[in-house]
């Protein structure tokens, strides 16, 4: 009997079948993908021409508008926009009001200042950097306004921003949030600022405590006895004392400035500066924490 050729023989191993992907892969993947589209649909389409691109520019470079009557009407719409390219532009307006046409933008001071801080909160730098630029020159043209009733609470929530801004990692944001807290310090009567101020020395964020603690030191260093008397000169030197344990070293060479600038108004006409230094400590701390604020006077 013939045998039958072997070419049509079942192959004597099977092929090896295609991986399958692992599930924690293809659920990352989904995710991925789902982020995506949510990301998608929060941005704005960029402009056909290309990248669109944001100039930072400066305060000494900024020119008065050219109806700011009629442009006025429209500003708070425009921060809100939607277009984040149209709510820069509308930012720099708002500077623009501040320096030039501050009339105008007083009677909604309060509003322009909750969309800043509002602003503040996005994800996108160049948006985050353009609202704090704002903040700095509302600080200067608008000054102790801002601690007026109808505007303090919305001054509360850009204080906070601020704060958080000038401790987060991205560096050109942090440095012009450190800037900004600068015009704010200089802009303000120190007494008022420094019992705004006072509540977020205590923050669990200690980055948000360090960068506190420096603008509150900045604003005892412009005050005399009488204010820090009305301020109260023992809570003074308790913030002091309780900064100098904290971690981060920003925060300890606040405590050192704040104790030094006690120490000076209150010695300022005394005869045993030493003596009445030591006293005051003495009366108003626990032995050890006295102890390290006599240390850091030296006579």
């Amino acid at each position: 009997m013939a045998l039958r050729p072997i070419d049509n023989a079942l192959p004597t191993t099977t092929p090896e079948r295609p991986k399958k992907q692992p599930k924690i892969a293809v659920a990352t993947q989904k995710q991925q993908d789902r982020a995506a589209a949510v990301n998608g649909e929060n941005q704005v389409p960029l402009p056909s021409s290309g990248d669109a691109t944001v100039d930072y520019v400066s305060s000494d470079n900024l020119k008065p508008l050219s109806d700011p009557e009629v442009q006025i009407q429209s500003l708070i719409e425009d921060l809100n926009s939607k277009n984040w390219i149209k709510v820069c532009e509308s930012l720099n307006d708002a500077r623009r009001f501040a320096l030039f046409h501050s009339s105008l933008l007083f009677p909604i001071l309060g509003n322009i200042v909750l969309v800043v801080a509002k602003t503040m909160k996005n994800p996108r730098s160049a948006l985050c950097k353009t609202a704090i630029m704002a903040a700095a020159d509302i600080f200067n043209a608008s000054g102790d306004k801002l601690l007026d009733p109808e505007t303090s609470d919305a001054f509360d929530g850009l204080l906070l921003q601020l704060l958080l801004k000038a401790s987060q990692d991205k560096r050109f944001v942090c440095e012009e949030a450190d800037r900004a807290l600068g015009s704010m310090v200089s802009s303000m009567t120190p007494l008022p600022l420094l019992q705004k101020l006072r509540v977020y020395v205590s923050h669990k964020n200690l980055r948000v405590r360090a960068k506190a603690a420096v603008s509150l030191s900045n604003c005892v260093s412009k005050m005399g006895l009488e204010e820090m008397e009305q301020f109260s000169l023992a809570e003074l030197i308790e913030v002091a004392a309780d900064l100098l344990n904290d971690r981060l070293p920003e925060a300890r060479d606040a405590a050192r400035s704040i104790a030094t600038d006690v120490y000076e108004a209150l010695t300022k006409d005394a005869e045993q500066k030493m003596e009445l230094w030591q006293s005051f400590c003495q009366s108003k701390l626990p032995p050890i924490h006295a102890l390290s604020m006599m240390k850091i006077v030296k006579p």
